[in-house]
C-alpha cells in the first residue's frame, strides 16, 4: 500500500485541475470542428483535418515550442494578451492548461466526429423539411445523439492532458507547484538520486486516475457502437 504525502496530493490536485481546465476549454470548439468535418465537404477539408491531428504526429517538444514562440510574453499571441488583459501562459500553470488542451484536442474531435458521424443524417432531413433550421437540428438531433461519443472524447481528452509530458516541459518548464503536474514530477524524481520511492507512489497515482478514465471511455464508446 502506498503511503501518499501531502505534495503528492498537490501534485495530483494540480494535474487534475489542469487535465479538467483543458478538457472544458477544448470541449466547445472540438464539438463545432468535428461538426464541420463530419457534416461538410468544402475546399480545404483535408488540409484542416490535417492540421486538428498534427498535434498527435508531431514530436510534443515541437508543439510545445511553437507555443512558446506564440504565447510566450514576446510572442505575437501571448505579449498583446499579456499587455491588454494581464493574461501569461508561459512558464505558469495556465500555460500548462493551454498545452494540455492543444495535445488533447484531436483525440476530442475524433471520437466526437465519429459519434456525429454514426447519427442518421436522413433524421436531419426529415427535421429541415418540417422547417428547422441547420442549427436548430444540431442541438435538438444530431449533438443529443452524439452525447456518448461527446462524453468519450472530453474522458479521453481528460486522460491525454493528465499524462501531457514534451509540450508541458518546453513551454511552462516544471516548476515545483505552479506548472509541476505528475508527468513532470515522475521524471523529476527519475533523475533524482533516491526518488525511485517517489516515482512508484507517483506513478500508482496516475495509473489509477488514468485507468478509470480509459474504462469510462471505453464503456461510452461501446454504447455509441450499439446505437449504430
Amino acid at each position: 500500500m502506498f503511503a501518499w504525502t501531502s505534495e503528492d496530493l498537490q501534485i495530483l490536485r494540480l494535474s487534475v485541475t489542469v487535465a479538467a481546465l483543458a478538457t472544458v476549454a477544448s470541449l466547445g470548439p472540438a464539438i463545432a470542428v468535428a461538426t464541420l468535418l463530419a457534416r461538410r465537404r468544402f475546399w480545404g477539408h483535408s488540409a484542416v483535418n490535417a492540421l486538428v491531428h498534427l498535434p498527435l504526429v508531431l514530436p510534443p517538444v515541437v508543439t510545445g515550442y511553437f507555443l512558446l514562440r506564440a504565447f510566450g510574453t514576446r510572442g505575437p499571441i501571448g505579449g498583446w494578451l499579456a499587455d491588454t488583459l494581464g493574461l501569461v501562459f508561459a512558464f505558469r500553470w495556465t500555460g500548462a492548461v493551454l498545452a494540455a488542451a492543444v495535445m488533447g484536442f484531436p483525440l476530442m474531435v475524433r471520437a466526437i466526429r465519429t459519434s456525429i458521424e454514426s447519427v442518421d443524417p436522413r433524421l436531419e432531413e426529415a427535421a429541415a423539411t418540417l422547417g428547422a433550421s441547420p442549427g436548430w437540428r444540431l442541438l435538438t438531433i444530431t449533438l443529443p445523439l452524439a452525447v456518448p461519443g461527446i462524453l468519450a472524447g472530453a474522458i479521453l481528452g481528460f486522460a491525454k492532458a493528465l499524462g501531457e509530458f514534451g509540450a508541458t516541459i518546453t513551454f511552462v518548464s516544471n516548476i515545483p507547484g505552479e506548472t509541476q503536474t505528475l508527468a513532470l514530477a515522475i521524471y523529476a524524481l527519475t533523475q533524482t538520486p533516491g526518488g525511485d520511492a517517489g516515482v512508484w507512489r507517483l506513478a500508482a497515482l496516475s495509473v489509477c486516475v488514468s485507468f478509470v478514465a480509459l474504462v469510462a471511455a471505453d464503456a461510452l464508446a461501446r454504447r455509441t457502437a450499439v446505437r449504430r
